[in-house]
C-alpha cells in the first residue's frame, strides 16, 4: 500500500497478468473513504479477428486490458501480429464510440454536436472496418496443417 498526498492509502498492483487475465491486487482492511457509488463503472469493449483466433478486450477509449491470441497465431510476423492487435483495439473503441453516440442520440443531443464531439456515425465504422480488414487480413502463409 502506498499513501499518496492527502494522506489515503491506495490499493496497489502486485503483479501483471498474463494474457488474457487480470492483475492482482490487494485489498484494504480498512474501508475506503471514497464512495464506491460515485466512481464511474468500467466500461469494456472487444474486438476479434474474422477467424476469432486473435481477440481484444479495450476500454472505452481503445487501451487493452487483455489479449488472447490462439498459439498458431504465434508464427505470424510480430510486427504483423503487433498491427493486428492494434486494429482491433482501435475497432473496438470505434464500437465504443458508436454505443456513445447512440445513447447521445437517444438523450436528444442535436447532430450537429455529435458531429463536433467526433463520435462516428453506423455508415463510417462500417466502411472503416472493412477497409481495415482488407488492410491487414493476410492469406494463411500455407494451406497445410499441422498433424
Amino acid at each position: 500500500m502506498s499513501a499518496d498526498d492527502s494522506g489515503f492509502e491506495m490499493d496497489s498492483v502486485v503483479g501483471e497478468g498474463i494474457l488474457g487475465e487480470e492483475p492482482v491486487r490487494l485489498e484494504s482492511a480498512e474501508e475506503s473513504p471514497v464512495d464506491e457509488q460515485a466512481q464511474p463503472e468500467l466500461v469494456e469493449w472487444t474486438a476479434a479477428n474474422r477467424t476469432g483466433s486473435i481477440s481484444v478486450r479495450t476500454t472505452e477509449q481503445g487501451l487493452p486490458l487483455g489479449i488472447s491470441v490462439d498459439p498458431a497465431e504465434l508464427r505470424r510476423d510480430p510486427q504483423a501480429l503487433a498491427a493486428e492487435v492494434l486494429r482491433l483495439c482501435k475497432q473496438a473503441a470505434n464500437r465504443a464510440a458508436l454505443a456513445r453516440r447512440a445513447e447521445f442520440e437517444e438523450a436528444g443531443v442535436a447532430p450537429e454536436a455529435l458531429r463536433r464531439m467526433g463520435l462516428p456515425s453506423p455508415a463510417e465504422v462500417a466502411q472503416s472496418e472493412l477497409a481495415e480488414e482488407d488492410e491487414y487480413e493476410t492469406e494463411p502463409e500455407s494451406w497445410l496443417r499441422s498433424v
